[in-house]
């Protein structure tokens, strides 16, 4: 009688750890999901500030070219023109940013960064371990909180 019974409970115990290996696995794979969401909203909120911005730029990079070049022209001073040259830049980048294809180059580079230089993007000290936090949060003090 008990071998059926030990038998029966090495079945449950097994499918329990069938069933959480399951369970962690849908819970990291929902972790994945919704880290790489909030990325993507990251990214596109960096892309919207950058649209914004080039409304704004644009506008005034606009008046300054106009109100420059009548400048130079009106004192006979091309000198003037000279701050069209740095604006200029600053509005390509932004345009590039906002319309371009930045963002897809810097995603290509940084996978470039990430296959030929792995060193340059190690972490401080390592990855943080669970033993490493255990250290910190008990040297702040913080009690195990046990139910």
């Amino acid at each position: 009688m008990g071998f059926f019974m030990s038998k029966s409970m090495d079945e449950n115990l097994k499918k329990q750890q069938e069933f959480m290996a399951a369970n962690s696995v849908l819970q990291l794979q929902r972790q994945i999901l919704m880290q790489n969401e909030m990325r993507q909203r990251q990214v596109a909120m960096q892309i919207a500030w950058s649209r914004e911005f080039i409304k704004y730029f644009g506008t005034f990079f606009g008046f300054a070219t106009i109100g420059l070049t009548l400048g130079a022209m009106k004192r006979k001073k091309p000198g003037l023109l000279v701050p069209i040259i740095p604006f200029s830049f600053i509005f390509a980048y932004q345009y590039d940013l906002a319309y371009g294809t930045l963002m897809i180059r810097m995603k290509d580079e940084a996978e470039n960064i990430m296959d030929t230089e792995p060193t340059r993007i190690d972490m401080p000290k390592g990855v943080p371990t669970f033993e490493s936090i255990e250290k910190a949060r008990r040297a702040q003090g913080m009690p195990f909180i046990q139910k």
